[in-house]
């Protein structure tokens, strides 16, 4: 059989005195060789790649940096459609408080009744239930619109820009979500005292 040194590439002749195990040229033992000519080229195929790596990285920096700045323009985008939404908020909801609220025999609007209260709310929220048994137990007169069984209630509740239930309007005012302190104070004047 004849043996080729995998680290000098020396062909063993019958002739040579050495062990069968071992390179006559090099004298490395073929399997040690094998194993340093594997490693070798596991290195370079290493180093290869590492190359391929760094030749690819500045593409790969430009797609981070391309899709950070598509990211930064939609978070600017959304941003700005929130605060026009935000900014238009009072106007709609005091539109809707002229919209609903209650005028004496003269026909103006009295300082001294109960602000028109609208409660835009659903059926199996827990929160308006809360609210209208506040209200309820406290004798305060309000609208109940359910934003899910009433085109009024739902394209009343569009109009506002809110994003959850309870929404309450107050005499022109949003209260969003159920804050028994902030509406025991906007109500104070119209609250049964016990």
């Amino acid at each position: 059989m004849t043996r080729i040194c995998p680290k000098c590439s020396y062909i063993r002749k019958e002739t040579d005195s050495c062990p069968e195990w071992q390179c006559p040229s090099c004298q490395v033992a073929y399997n040690k060789a094998a194993d340093l000519h594997l490693h070798t080229n596991t290195q370079g195929q290493s180093r290869r790649t590492t190359a391929q790596k760094d030749t690819s990285s500045p593409s790969a920096a430009w797609k981070w940096l391309v899709l950070f700045i598509v990211l930064l323009l939609v978070s600017l985008q959304s941003y700005s459609s929130w605060k026009k939404t935000k900014a238009s908020r009072p106007a709609a909801v005091t539109q809707l408080a002229q919209a609903t609220s209650t005028t004496t025999d003269t026909g103006k609007t009295s300082n001294y009744q109960q602000p028109v209260i609208t409660l835009y709310g659903t059926t199996w929220c827990g929160y308006c239930a809360a609210a209208r048994e506040f209200f309820n137990a406290n004798g305060i007169v309000y609208k109940d619109l359910d934003v899910e069984n009433s085109n009024e209630g739902y394209q009343a509740y569009k109009t506002l820009g809110v994003n959850g239930i309870p929404a309450i309007v107050i005499g022109g005012e949003l209260v969003e979500g159920f804050d028994e302190a902030r509406i025991r104070k906007k109500l104070d004047p119209w609250l049964h005292k016990t």
